[in-house]
């Protein structure tokens, strides 16, 4: 099994909470952040309500809860094999490992100078914070990573908001560290065992990231009182 290395990086925790729906997290000078995902959620939701009116509501949280734990374990292994551990432990999840050993096998082993791993990171710029995935070069470049499951292959098209998050988790990561980071890499593995990679330059989505966290805000100005805890949103 390939050893990865690590690089040490110093960074302060941020703890996560939930308000009203809405998911905070708490820097260490007491401002509360929303979430990345979050913020991105207000550009979802119209194709999330459609699908879920054609599927049905039984089937559409059957789908989503199956594939939430088939995600879940997977990531996990991803985590525990980029920390070089023991993989033993994971085989009895028969779906998720066998979806893991295509993604370690495909892509995986491109990954070294592992920097963090699900690590908190938050933007006093852009006002919002998040957890990401992996930062650890990617064919030798240092990239934002983001590993994902899927029902079925992605087109690029569908990966807009998958970038827009890794360039915020990119900008988080300058501002908490002084390393800048420009690559994100979004790695998939399919229910099939296909995997993509999408490889991308933060600078491209910047001006989206801007875009999405204003009609964030607007979206919540006139929300109850929980917004009067969350920096930027206007009351």
């Amino acid at each position: 099994m390939k050893k990865f290395n690590h690089v040490p990086v110093e960074l302060q925790d941020i703890k996560a909470t939930n308000k009203d729906g809405i998911r905070l997290y708490e820097t260490p000078d007491g401002n509360m952040y929303p979430s990345i995902t979050t913020v991105l959620s207000v550009r979802n939701k119209q194709g999330l309500f459609e699908w879920r009116k054609r599927v049905g509501e039984e089937v559409a949280n059957y789908i989503a809860r199956t594939a939430a734990a088939r995600g879940t374990a997977v990531h996990h292994m991803c985590e525990d094999y980029l920390n070089n551990e023991d993989m033993e432990k994971h085989k009895e999840k028969f779906l998720p490992h066998a979806l893991f050993t295509q993604l370690r096998d495909k892509l995986l082993t491109r990954i070294d100078n592992i920097h963090s791993q699900e690590a908190g990171l938050y933007s006093d710029k852009y006002k919002v914070a998040g957890r990401v995935d992996c930062i650890a070069e990617f064919d030798g470049v240092l990239s934002i990573i983001d590993f994902k499951t899927s029902t079925k292959e992605r087109q690029d098209s569908y990966n807009e908001s998958y970038y827009i998050q890794a360039s915020a988790y990119a900008e988080m990561f300058e501002e908490r560290t002084g390393i800048e980071i420009n690559q994100i890499c979004i790695l998939v593995v399919t229910a099939d065992g296909v995997c993509q990679e999408f490889v991308k330059d933060k600078k491209d989505y910047l001006p989206l990231l801007t875009e999405a966290i204003a009609e964030w805000k607007q979206k919540n100005e006139k929300v109850n009182v929980v917004n009067r805890d969350i920096v930027g949103v206007p009351v």
